[in-house]
């Protein structure tokens, strides 16, 4: 028989806090590898907090981890909505709250591997009573969208509520439309209705874990990492989609990347130009996650990737203080560890 030697934190339904991982940092970071090595060690598996994998078929471009990278480790909320379906921050954190209730009645420890901050935000501290949707409100700003771009939107409202636009990206049609429909109909700013109406997650200790890779180092991975993307048929994935899904206005087709190649396939700008406007356009939106996760409270950082044998040695130790599993040494052990330095 194999001995297991993975840490055992387990922990009882009984127990009034039960340990939360979440791991921060801008995409191409190593999240998913280091979710993966956190899981084989502790004993867990990883819910994914990105709005952009829980789509079906939208796979490569979203950096989705494929079964072989998952390593046999549990993973949840991937492939959960249908491209045509308006999957929100609402929803994320019903089944997201779901899922963490039946991991912790089996004792495994939760890892969320973080890329969108708002996803991390309405899990952790609730909702804000935020307006019902109007219709009538949001068709009309579509057309506005169709007519001028969704860039006239961002205008709007960076006139209405200057900090909301700073967070949102003047093409993310979606985001724009819904806060200016919250501002319209509140006559508060978004910031001030999301203060409003939460509920904060219960019953949770939750242990942050940040990844800062230098900037350099970081912007050189991701130009690989789209690379490498294109070589692993990121261009026929897309061209497939816009074939099979129809709706072209749905939002997985407004994510970076499946928003270049649509128009490469579509008018047929050359391949480099646009393979250049991704990396372009993920940099910008690495710095934007960055920004978002800044502002995050108690996060431990650690200067480097996700897949850095030296970082993810100190990130396991320091989660083995956090959850008291790190074996205790003898005399003989710290003498030794002390002679060496």
């Amino acid at each position: 028989m194999v001995e297991d030697t993975r840490d055992d934190h387990r922990f009882s339904e009984a127990t009034k806090e039960a340990p939360l991982v979440a791991i921060l940092g801008p995409t191409a970071s190593g999240k998913s590898a280091l979710g993966v090595r956190l899981a084989q060690q502790f004993g867990g598996e990883v819910i994914a907090c990105d709005s952009t994998q829980v789509y079906r078929g939208f796979d490569i471009g979203t950096a989705k981890p494929t079964m072989k990278e998952r390593g046999g480790i549990p993973h949840h909320m991937l492939d959960i909505a249908d491209p045509s379906e308006t999957f929100t921050a609402g929803e994320y954190r019903r089944r997201a709250v779901e899922a963490l209730a039946e991991m912790k009645q089996r004792g495994r420890l939760p890892i969320l591997t973080v890329g969108t901050g708002l996803y991390l935000r309405a899990l952790l501290e609730g909702l804000a009573d935020a307006p019902a949707r109007s219709e009538e409100l949001r068709l009309r700003l579509e057309h506005k969208a169709a007519a001028h771009g969704s860039a006239y939107l961002h205008k709007l409202l960076q006139r209405i509520d200057v900090d909301a636009a700073e967070r949102i990206s003047p093409n993310d049609r979606q985001k724009l439309i819904r806060a200016l429909e919250v501002c319209l109909l509140t006559g508060k700013r978004l910031t001030e209705v999301h203060r409003s109406g939460r509920q904060s997650l219960k019953g949770y200790t939750v242990i942050k874990l940040g990844l800062n890779p230098p900037r350099a180092e970081l912007y050189a991975r991701i130009e690989q990492r789209v690379h490498g993307m294109m070589a692993r048929g990121w261009r026929d994935e897309a061209a497939s989609l816009m074939e099979n899904e129809g709706d072209r206005l749905s939002k997985p087709f407004e994510f970076i990347g499946y928003r270049n190649l649509c128009v490469h396939v579509e008018i047929g700008i050359a391949l480099p130009a646009t393979i250049e406007a991704i990396s372009q356009a993920t940099r910008r939106y690495a710095k934007r996650q960055m920004t978002w996760f800044r502002k995050e409270s108690d996060v431990c950082w650690f200067e480097g990737f996700g897949d850095d044998e030296e970082i993810v040695s100190r990130i396991v130790a320091h989660l083995q203080d956090r959850l008291g599993t790190r074996p205790e040494k003898s005399d003989g052990q710290e003498k030794k560890e002390s002679a060496a330095i």
